[in-house]
């Protein structure tokens, strides 16, 4: 597969795209509807303020405006090009820009990598030019970009919305269809967008530039982004670090979690999608917001527009019904959103203002006293909000008849509107109407409106960081890892090795030696005692249990002497031209659970940590758990009790429960270890026996790969 070759993370670089000082649009037409007729409607509608020329090889002026004939007619350095021409012109295009030394340029053009092979070269092909001749393109098969703060929209997206007067959303997306629906839905939430770009087959710039630009710029509130393919995880990780410096959000999804959505992603980007395990182990310590459907981004992006800084407390639920108390505590359990617990003064605030009837608990039922008295609502949320265990607030209560809207949520409307902490308002009845007054002064109030509760749980739970977006709490550092010496090698490494290397780290082993003959290996069982084990050790044979080559429970010298034969017959029927390095003899391990742990340097993203159980579990049930290679231990043994399985490790059915916090400080050496030897890329312990609580483990087999350094 060719190699795609792309710019660094340079905002200056993507700033010719999205701040132009002058514009040429090659291909422009006069019909309303027409992409180069769309692009021009846009510029005049927004009352672009720059140079503007227009490229027509037909006309000789649009709108009163004079064309150009070619792009060689374009005077020197034009900022922004947007080239209206088809995929076969486009070679010839870009060449023109280059000569006339244009800063930036739009393909819209689609038939590139998206379609095949044949596609791919010619995106190559236009991708070295393009970098040759210091042109930053954008696209192609994109439906270009949009710069509502300063009023720019270089795309044939029929544009009305005006430029945005406050901080807003800035939305990235690789999908021009994605790019589209993101601004309709994030607008039709009253949420304010500051940039919309699409990026397409990313020849040359990718997200990752776009994103560099919007993490530094000051209109831009949160970054929502619909990644399909990282080209640079390692600088997406570096940017999304510096917007948590900053405090901004940056919200995410990136589809391709099943088999069937990695291949459409393929299909649709023509680049190959990556691990999202990987990829979200590795974002679990950051600042984004990672989430799995397109309703939680716009929705998330929405909170996050009007509260960027993370709620530090519970959330409180005001409600007008009982059984939705039922629902949302079945929901906050479901999505590990912590529910605030009142303070006393609070809820003796409360008490007074409802009827002795009422329960005051969270969720909190307000009764049906707010029909005499809406007074309440405002009153009880208030109260609420002030109360500092509580982070966030969701209103899901009964509009009631639209002329009495208004009248009813007077007394709150204020008090949403002013709060410094997140609050939804989700009123009952799905899609029934809601006063145009009442969604005036709530948008006007910058207050969320939802018409789905579980929407808005969901929304809340991401935001306050209760679910997966959640931060790690602390991390490790390579100083706290055992010193051990350079391991050489370049590839594969045979156990004993492996186990040696991870002894010298402070991980424990079974005792053994390596030997090479029977004589050797009496003498070895003799000395660490009886029942042993027999392992066949080279560095081509990892899995030595397929060839024969693990003889367990040997209980004396004589059962030993028969079974060093049948060892090595079975190598040898097995592969009779392998060359073993030895035999590893160790001492059998007494009885316990089977886990597997490991630690991998994925080329993407970086080191990553895994846990599981051992045997079938971790393959057949998927039960696996992906960490950064620099979590806590006490993060880890978070993510352990997550496991599946995990009602085995902690004491199944007055079983005594496990040593855990072995496993987790097994695992923050082990990244330890990749973070400090860059020559280390996997290891792998498997079986890892757990025993019980404050007994420990030990590492029955390890296989561990390296490369040269």
């Amino acid at each position: 597969m060719a190699t795609r070759t792309a710019v660094s993370a340079n905002p200056l670089g993507v700033e010719r795209l999205l701040r132009p000082r002058s514009v040429a649009i090659v291909g422009a037409a006069p019909e309303p509807g027409s992409i180069g007729g769309n692009v021009l409607a846009n510029l005049e509608r927004f009352g672009y303020s720059g140079e503007l020329h227009l490229v027509s090889r037909t006309r000789k002026e649009i709108n009163g405006r004079a064309c150009l004939a070619s792009i060689d007619d374009l005077p020197l350095g034009v900022d922004a090009v947007v080239l209206v021409v088809p995929e076969a012109a486009i070679l010839d295009a870009v060449a023109a820009c280059i000569r006339r030394q244009v800063g930036a340029a739009i393909i819209f053009a689609s038939g590139f990598a998206e379609t095949g092979p044949e596609g791919l070269a010619k995106q190559d092909q236009l991708a070295r030019m393009a970098r040759e001749g210091g042109l930053i393109l954008n696209g192609p098969n994109c439906v270009g970009v949009a710069n509502y703060v300063d009023g720019i929209p270089l795309t044939f997206e029929p544009l009305s919305e005006p430029s945005a007067q406050q901080c807003g959303v800035g939305v990235i997306a690789q999908s021009g269809g994605m790019t589209t629906h993101l601004r309709l839905a994030l607008r039709a939430k009253g949420v304010r967008v500051s940039y919309t770009v699409s990026t397409g087959n990313e020849a040359v710039t990718c997200a990752e530039d776009f994103l560099a630009y919007l993490v530094d710029d000051e209109s831009t509130r949160v970054v929502t982004l619909f990644i399909e393919q990282f080209r640079r995880p390692r600088v997406f990780l570096e940017l999304v670090r510096r917007a948590s410096e900053r405090k901004k959000p940056v919200v995410l999804m990136h589809p391709g979690r099943t088999q069937q959505g990695r291949e459409a992603v393929v299909s649709h980007t023509g680049a190959l999608a990556g691990s999202y395990a990987v990829m979200e182990a590795a974002l679990q310590r950051e600042s984004v917001i990672l989430v799995s459907s397109l309703d939680e981004l716009i929705d998330v992006s929405a909170l996050a527009a009007r509260w960027p800084l993370r709620p530090s407390g519970g959330l409180a639920i005001l409600t007008g019904s009982g059984g939705f108390k039922a629902v949302a505590l079945d929901s906050c359990e479901e999505l590990s959103v912590e529910l605030a617990r009142f303070a006393p003064s609070t809820s003796e605030s409360l008490k007074s203002m409802l009827p002795a009837f009422a329960t005051v608990e969270n969720p909190l039922d307000l009764t049906t006293a707010t029909m005499s008295n809406p007074a309440i609502y405002g009153r009880a949320a208030q109260a609420v909000l002030d109360d500092p265990g509580v982070g966030a607030l969701l209103m899901s209560v009964i509009p009631g008849a639209l002329p009495g809207q208004m009248a009813r949520f007077a007394s709150l409307l204020p008090v949403l509107s002013q709060s410094s902490k997140p609050v939804v308002f989700a009123p009952f009845g799905d899609d029934a109407p809601l006063a145009s007054e009442l969604v005036d002064s709530l948008r006007a109030g910058e207050v969320p409106l939802f018409r789905s509760s579980d929407r808005a749980l969901g929304a809340l739970a991401r935001l306050s960081g209760f679910g997966q977006a959640m931060r790690w709490p602390e991390t490790v550092h390579a100083a706290g890892a055992a010193p051990v010496p350079p391991l050489k090698g370049n590839g594969p490494i045979p156990e004993y090795r492996a186990k040696n290397y991870l002894r010298a780290a402070g991980i424990p082993t079974p005792d053994g030696a390596l030997v090479s003959s029977i004589n050797a290996a009496l003498e070895a069982a003799a000395r660490i005692g009886y029942p042993v084990v027999l392992k066949a050790q080279a560095a081509a044979l990892p899995h030595k249990t397929d060839a024969g080559g693990v003889i367990a429970g040997i209980s004396d010298a004589s059962t030993l002497a028969g079974e060093w034969e049948r060892l090595h017959s079975n190598i040898s029927r097995f592969n009779s031209s392998l060359e073993l390095e030895g035999v590893l003899i160790e001492k059998q391990a007494p009885p316990g659970v089977e886990m597997i742990v490991g630690a991998r340097r994925d080329p993407d993203w970086g080191p990553v940590l895994m846990v599981g159980l051992g045997g079938i579990w971790a393959e057949a049930l998927q039960d696996v758990r992906l960490m950064s290679a620099d979590a806590a231990e006490a993060s880890i043994v978070g993510e352990i009790r997550k496991l599946k399985g995990a009602a085995v490790l902690v004491g199944w059915r007055g079983a005594a429960p496990l040593d855990i916090q072995s496993v987790a400080t097994t695992l923050v050496t082990l990244g330890a270890i990749l973070r400090c030897a860059p020559e280390v890329i996997e290891i792998e312990i498997n079986p890892l026996r757990v025993y019980r609580e404050g007994n420990g483990m030990l590492a029955l087999d390890a296989l561990m790969n390296t490369i040269a350094t």
